[in-house]
C-alpha cells in the first residue's frame, strides 16, 4: 500500500472520527471491563496509549464525575455519573415496557390514539402509541421516533412544566418558537403562563397547536424521584374530541392513567400530580 493511500485513510479516518472522543470512549469501556480501580499506568497499557495523555483524559472526566480516584492508592474507578447515564437508559426501557398497558388501557376508554413521549432539551420525542380503533383514523404528526418543539405539543408542555424553574426559563430561551398554527403559543410569557396553570391543574392541552383540528390531552408521568419522566396523551381530531369531552372526561381519563404509571415507577405523590 502506498504511503498516499495511507494518508488518505488516515484522513477519511479523522474526519468521521474524532480522536479524543474515541480515547474517552476506549478508557471508559477498559475501566468496565476491569471491573475494579485501576492504576494510570495500567490503564494506559489496556487502551495502548502514554500515561500522561490517559492521567489528562481521567483529570478531566474526573471533574465531570465520571471517573473517581481513590486518595489512598491513586487508582480510578467508574464514578456515578455513569450510573446516571444507565439508568437514563434503563428508565427509557422500563417506561415502555409498564406503559404500554397502560396507552392500551386509554385506547380502551375513549377510543383514541395514546402516546407516550419523553423530553430531549427542547423537544419531546415519541417512544410508543397505540392507534385508535375508529373505523376513521387520522394520520397525525405524533408518530413513533417523531420528535416535536415543546411549545406547540401537549406532551412537551405536561412536561416542561414540572422541570425547577430555572431549567424552564433556559428552555424558553432556546426554543425558536415557531407558529405552526393560529393556535400556537409564540410568546415566551404565554407560555409560561400556560405552564404555571399546567403545575396547578397537572395536565396540559394542545388545541391545534401543532396540526390545524388536531387536539391533545397530555398529562406528566414522575418517577420515585418525583421527576418527570415522560408524559402520557390522547390525540384526534376536534371533531371527536370537542371542547367539552376534554375538559369534562378526557382530562380526567388521562390523568388516571398517568397517576398509575407514576405509582408503577415509584411515585409517592409528593410534589408534580396535583
Amino acid at each position: 500500500m502506498s504511503n498516499t493511500t495511507t494518508s488518505r485513510g488516515i484522513e477519511e479516518r479523522e474526519g468521521k472520527f474524532v480522536q479524543s472522543v474515541e480515547r474517552v470512549i476506549n478508557i471508559l469501556e477498559a475501566m468496565g471491563q476491569e471491573g475494579a480501580p485501576i492504576t494510570v499506568t495500567d490503564l494506559a497499557e489496556k487502551v495502548g496509549l502514554k500515561v500522561s495523555t490517559v492521567h489528562r483524559l481521567l483529570t478531566t472526566l474526573a471533574h465531570r464525575g465520571y471517573v473517581e480516584q481513590n486518595q489512598e492508592d491513586s487508582r480510578y474507578r467508574l464514578g456515578f455519573k455513569v450510573l446516571e447515564l444507565a439508568n437514563a437508559v434503563l428508565y427509557l426501557s422500563d417506561i415502555r415496557t409498564v406503559s404500554r398497558p397502560y396507552l392500551e388501557e386509554l385506547v380502551d376508554r375513549c377510543n383514541e390514539t395514546a402516546n407516550l413521549a419523553i423530553l430531549d432539551n427542547t423537544e419531546v420525542i415519541y417512544i410508543d402509541q397505540v392507534e385508535s380503533k375508529n373505523l376513521i383514523i387520522v394520520k397525525m404528526f405524533a408518530q413513533v421516533g417523531n420528535r416535536g418543539a415543546v411549545h406547540c405539543t401537549a406532551s412537551g408542555k405536561a412536561l416542561m412544566a414540572f422541570l425547577p424553574e430555572e431549567r424552564i426559563d433556559e428552555i424558553i430561551g432556546q426554543i425558536d418558537m415557531v407558529k405552526y398554527t393560529n393556535e400556537t403559543i409564540t410568546e415566551p410569557k404565554d407560555l409560561k403562563k400556560e405552564l404555571q396553570r399546567i403545575q396547578r391543574e397537572g395536565y396540559a392541552l394542545d388545541w391545534g397547536e401543532r396540526e390545524e383540528h388536531v387536539r391533545c390531552v397530555a398529562a406528566p408521568i414522575f418517577n420515585h424521584e418525583s421527576r418527570p419522566i415522560a408524559s402520557i396523551s390522547v390525540s384526534g381530531p376536534s371533531t371527536r374530541i370537542t371542547t367539552y369531552y376534554m375538559k369534562n372526561e378526557l382530562v380526567d381519563i388521562v390523568k388516571d392513567v398517568a397517576a398509575k404509571i407514576s405509582a408503577k415507577m415509584g411515585y409517592n405523590g409528593n410534589g408534580g400530580i396535583h
